[in-house]
């Protein structure tokens, strides 16, 4: 499932890229040394695979690998000279001390014009074949109320999945012509298996909550025992998405889905990674820990830390320890409220740390302590747990798990300070909940570097 996270298209587009530039540092090898030798203990491939490493590395930090970015060729070249040329500074940098690494004296500079050059009319050659030669997954939604209209809407917005909205089915014939989005509705149930004829059809999505009294059950299925493929509409959209659906969801549909396991030893291998990862960067980020509690403590008054009551799995409540970023009377007169842009109570140095999450640092502490894991649903004030949970189903499922130092949903939504942001964030927790594994939490953890050093950080 973490693969649907990642489009197709983009696992495509490293894997073949990544040919490309070695490919690329080959001819220019080539070009300045005449005699190559590819492997052995003189060849060229294992430092060709080092270059290939750091110049997709900086691809990838450069949004080179997410088409929602890139919607022109013009910012699709800047981004392409601005990944090289950090590329290039970090091999620099390297070669300066490993100089065994280098493949040979002008070698990468030759390299990196054939990479941008070819990597440039690559993308405009893949972008062109992916749009009009590949295959796309052809769905007919059947209904139209707000989760069929959402999920349509999500895939139209999102090109790179390579998904196909054919169009709408209504039980009511005179709904047939009326306009959704694009297309509109184009049949009604009966029509069913001679659009999935005619329209190629992979798969007919249906909502459970509009198959029970408004659809004719024993005719979808007829036409699954006759071909017609079916499949649910949380489940789509689970899988495109990646987040769960809950205004339409039904407590059925989780118990019966797949995921949600947990397995003795996949805990105790979270646990040792929270653990190893936390001491390490405890130890490692002491000294800029250090720097950031006294430039808190000299610009503003009060403390350098700031504790608060959160809640954790199973709704034990803890206390969280971050750098303070506020006023010490922040909240004096108007008590427990979500932060937002622009806050006035917020500090010069904690518009810096939040920012850039240095203000997260000392809730590694928590992480060893076994209050918080690295990775999870972020965790909430006590006062705000009891009023999200009252106003949102499911809400208090997201507490069966340690909250995180990062997460899923803080990696694919930006921070939110509204019901309907605490609402599109659980629909993120709750796939993660459902997905969770050691590679997954490596892909956040990879995901929140990147947020870091590309400074998208929280309010």
């Amino acid at each position: 499932m973490i693969l649907r996270s990642i489009p197709r298209r983009s696992v495509a587009l490293i894997v073949c890229e990544a040919f490309v530039i070695l490919g690329s540092v080959a001819i220019a090898a080539h070009v300045r040394l005449q005699t190559v030798t590819i492997t052995g203990s003189d060849g060229i491939l294992g430092r060709a695979l080092f270059i290939a490493f750091v110049t997709q590395l900086c691809m990838y930090f450069g949004d080179l690998y997410d088409f929602r970015t890139l919607s022109e060729r013009r910012e699709l070249f800047v981004r392409s000279v601005q990944s090289l040329a950090a590329a290039s500074m970090i091999l620099a940098a390297v070669y300066y001390w490993f100089p065994d690494l280098i493949v040979g004296r002008g070698v990468f500079i030759v390299a990196a014009v054939l990479i941008i050059g070819l990597l440039f009319g690559w993308r405009i050659a893949f972008e062109w074949t992916s749009r009009h030669l590949a295959p796309a997954t052809r769905l007919l939604l059947v209904g139209t109320n707000e989760g069929a209209v959402r999920l349509a809407r999500e895939l139209f917005e999102r090109h790179e999945l390579g998904v196909e909205i054919i169009g709408f089915i209504d039980p009511d014939p005179a709904r047939v012509g009326a306009a959704v989005l694009n297309p509109g509705v184009i049949g009604t149930v009966e029509d069913i298996p001679a659009i999935v004829r005619a329209k190629a059809v992979d798969s007919v999505v249906v909502s459970l909550s509009d198959a029970r009294g408004t659809l004719p059950m024993d005719k979808l299925l007829e036409m699954k025992l006759d071909g017609v493929t079916f499949d649910h509409l949380a489940s789509v959209y689970e899988r495109y998405t990646g987040k769960i659906a809950i205004e339409n969801l039904r407590p059925s549909w989780l118990i019966f889905s797949e995921g949600f396991r947990k397995s003795r030893a996949q805990e105790s291998i979270k646990r040792l990674m929270d653990v190893f990862l936390s001491l390490v960067g405890l130890v490692v980020i002491s000294p800029v820990m250090l720097i950031v509690g006294v430039a808190t403590i000299a610009t503003s008054r009060g403390p350098a830390l700031y504790r608060q009551q959160r809640v954790g799995r199973h709704g034990r409540v803890f206390t969280v320890h971050k750098f303070r970023t506020m006023r010490v009377d922040a909240e004096k007169e108007t008590g427990a409220v979500w932060a937002r842009p622009n806050d006035d109570r917020v500090t010069a140095v904690g518009r810096v740390l939040r920012r850039t999450r240095l203000d997260e640092l000392p809730q590694l502490w928590n992480v060893l302590r076994g209050d918080m894991s690295l990775v999870g649903p972020r965790p909430e004030r006590p006062e705000f747990v009891r009023s999200l949970t009252d106003e949102i189903r499911f809400y208090g499922q997201r507490h069966v798990v340690r909250p995180g130092l990062t997460g899923w949903a803080q990696v694919c939504y930006t921070y939110g300070a509204t019901v309907e942001d605490a609402m599109e964030k659980l629909q993120y927790d709750l796939f993660y909940i459902k997905h969770r594994s050691t590679a997954l939490d490596l892909f956040v953890l990879a995901k929140t570097i990147k947020t870091v050093v590309m400074r998208r950080g929280a309010q």
